[in-house]
């Protein structure tokens, strides 16, 4: 009995979330109408760099599980043990981690370099 339960009532909290929170969102969007405001202008800001800053990330996270991959299989060879296993893991998302955020910090060392150089 409780197999059927936990799927329908994950179901049903799902549901419920995503009604709530575009009811919410409706009441809000007509609360600012009724006042006089234009309810779509805060999210019409641009984010140039944001393709640049996910590209950065993904190479990172690629150059990271390479890194990672090549390290396990330096230090530990072709035979591993269970503890071994385990502990190639832990490289695996420690590098996932470290690539990931280099990415972010290039990606945000040449937004500053733009915006230094393209001062209005």
């Amino acid at each position: 009995m409780e197999g059927i339960l936990v799927p329908i009532s994950l179901f049903l909290g799902a549901f419920a979330m995503v009604f709530g929170i575009r009811y919410l969102s409706n009441k809000e969007k007509m609360a600012m109408i009724e006042r006089g405001i234009d309810p779509g202008v805060h999210k019409a800001t641009p984010k140039p760099f944001l393709s640049l800053k996910f590209g950065l990330l993904l190479v990172g996270l690629g150059i990271g599980l390479l890194v990672a991959l090549f390290t396990v299989r330096g230090v530990f060879g072709s035979d591993m043990t269970r503890s071994e296993q385990g502990q190639s893991v832990a490289i695996y998302f420690g590098f996932i981690g470290i690539f990931g955020g280099l990415g972010l910090i290039v990606s945000y060392l040449v937004e500053k370099k733009w915006l230094d150089n393209n001062k209005f």
